[in-house]
């Protein structure tokens, strides 16, 4: 599967962004998708992550409440909607996907297929 997210921007601080991940070449319901982000000198991290055959969602806690996951099957794509949006939020946010079982999907190893990123700047 091959994916392709968009949506990033700079952005004030408290502001909102809506990224998206369009995933083409494989059987959409077949995957667990996952939003992770990287920002200069640190590691990639997990972020958001969504069943697509079941619709369920898992968050990092640095994102609960303010970030939400959703999916569209008919279009093969994931959103990540962002909200209050903080300095600390700026990144690259890359999606990715994987199609087995796991019971942790918060692992950035568990992913067999990533998009190229999208960069998010935030401004305080």
């Amino acid at each position: 599967v091959q994916l392709q997210a968009s949506g990033g921007g700079l952005v004030q601080a408290g502001g909102s962004l809506r990224l998206s991940c369009v995933a083409s070449g494989g059987t959409f319901t077949r995957y667990y998708m996952g939003w992770f982000r990287q920002a200069p000198g640190k590691e990639r991290e997990f972020v958001a992550g969504i069943s697509v055959s079941y619709g369920s969602t898992v968050y990092a806690d640095s994102v609960k409440g303010r970030f939400t996951i959703s999916k569209v099957n008919a279009k093969n794509t994931v959103y990540l909607q962002m909200n209050g949006l903080k300095p600390e939020d700026a990144a690259v946010y890359l999606c990715a996907a994987h199609d087995r079982y796991y019971t942790e999907n918060r692992r950035v190893g568990n992913y067999d297929y990533w998009g190229q990123g999208t960069q998010v700047t935030v401004s305080s």
